[in-house]
């Protein structure tokens, strides 16, 4: 049967020779499928640049859908999409300036959870006569309610598993 080549953009596969993998890479299908994978990983500020050139789709503000999709030449955002997108881009900038000018980061970054982290381990290892104790367990926050739970999924109950009477293992 022969090698054959996997397109990880198109998710397809065909055999493997010259020939049908240029044929494959310079083909609209593979050109189109790349850069919407590429589009992914965009920043807020190109896309909204490039949004705001474009006139609204009528189609997808009539109807919610466009027969071209992400090939449509057309924006599909709606006057909130863009809002939010500006408001998105302003809030980058400012961090980013704020980063520029050395100021302090604002509370929620990474930073500020690592020196918590090293606050805390400090003072842990100066008292480390005191025991630890347990967090007590918590679901994920947006998790269903605790009885829509599959088993599986539920919390053991404080002294554990009740062992059914007269089992056996192995």
């Amino acid at each position: 049967m022969g090698k054959r080549y996997f397109c990880d953009y198109c998710d397809r596969s065909f055999q493997d020779n010259l020939h049908n993998r240029k044929k494959h890479l310079n083909g609209v299908q593979h050109l189109r499928a790349k850069r919407v994978w590429y589009d992914l990983f965009r920043d807020a500020a190109a896309i909204l640049q490039e949004e705001q050139s474009k006139k609204p789709c009528r189609k997808f503000l009539q109807t919610g859908q466009c027969d071209f999709g992400s090939n449509c030449r057309f924006s599909h955002m709606t006057e909130q999409d863009l809002e939010k997108l500006s408001a998105q881009v302003q809030g980058e900038q400012r961090s980013k300036e704020l980063r520029q000018e050395g100021a302090d980061v604002p509370p929620g970054t990474i930073e500020d959870w690592l020196e918590k982290r090293a606050k805390r381990l400090s003072a842990a290892q100066n008292n480390s006569t005191l025991p630890e104790k347990p967090a007590p367990f918590q679901y994920p926050l947006g998790w269903p309610a605790v009885q829509d739970l599959p088993p599986s999924l539920q919390a053991p109950p404080p002294g554990g598993w009740p062992l059914p009477p007269g089992l056996q293992w192995g």
